[in-house]
């Protein structure tokens, strides 16, 4: 049976949903799986996890990985937002928060290790914070092998729209495309890479995934 994403007809375009929905109504689009949900949000809100992991890490490619992490666990992880305790913003920059102060303590950590004497002092950390880092980085290998799977012309416009920051119609232009070919391809790539991450365990906004830190704009 198609999601209501495949459904001709039944979702607006992501413009309209701008207006038409709360984001409430958002979320649980997003929760059953509608990519033009998934981009109103985006671009509701990346500008401002950005602004807060920045102020945070203060280096603009850590903070740029940690808003790709927030972002693709609210798209896994969207029917968890319970609107009683918050807005999406502030839902989405407290995941933002716990994934800049994990990177935080992962940057002592390592920091650590290299000015210690020969090795001599070790860093020990609690088991259980190794298994997770341990499944972290698995994790992020899945995500990344799941991105080379995608066919060149929805990478190429994922990887435009997402770590790039172009517009919808910036891409149409670099790429000589129709503005909705561009969309097509960022949806079916979207789906696909859900697809492949399918089969992996999703512990709430705790999991490392490396995708997409900034949406495309619609102009």
């Amino acid at each position: 049976m198609a999601t209501v994403a495949q459904q001709p007809g039944l979702t607006p375009p992501p413009a309209a949903l701008s207006v038409s929905r709360t984001e409430s109504e958002l979320m649980r689009l997003v929760a059953r799986g509608d990519h033009d949900a998934f981009l109103v949000v985006y671009d509701r809100h990346a500008r401002a996890a950005l602004g807060v992991a920045l102020r945070m890490v203060r280096s603009r490619e850590a903070a740029e990985e940690i808003v790709q992490e927030a972002f693709l666990s609210l798209w896994r992880g969207a029917g968890s937002y319970n609107p009683a305790r918050g807005s999406v913003r502030t839902f989405v920059l407290g995941i933002v928060r716990y994934r800049a102060l994990d990177a935080i303590r992962r940057q002592a950590v390592r920091s650590r290790e290299h000015t210690s004497d020969a090795g001599l002092e070790e860093t020990h950390e609690a088991p259980e914070h190794t298994d997770l880092e341990a499944a972290r980085r698995e994790e992020a290998a899945s995500v990344r092998a799941a991105l080379k799977t995608l066919p060149q012309g929805q990478f190429r416009a994922i990887e435009l729209a997402f770590f790039a920051g172009l517009s919808h119609s910036e891409i149409a232009r670099q790429l000589s495309m129709p503005v909705g070919t561009v969309k097509g391809r960022i949806r079916l790539g979207i789906d696909k890479l859900r697809g492949e991450l399918r089969g992996m365990t999703d512990t709430t906004y705790t999991t490392t995934i490396e995708i997409c830190p900034t949406p495309a704009r619609n102009t």
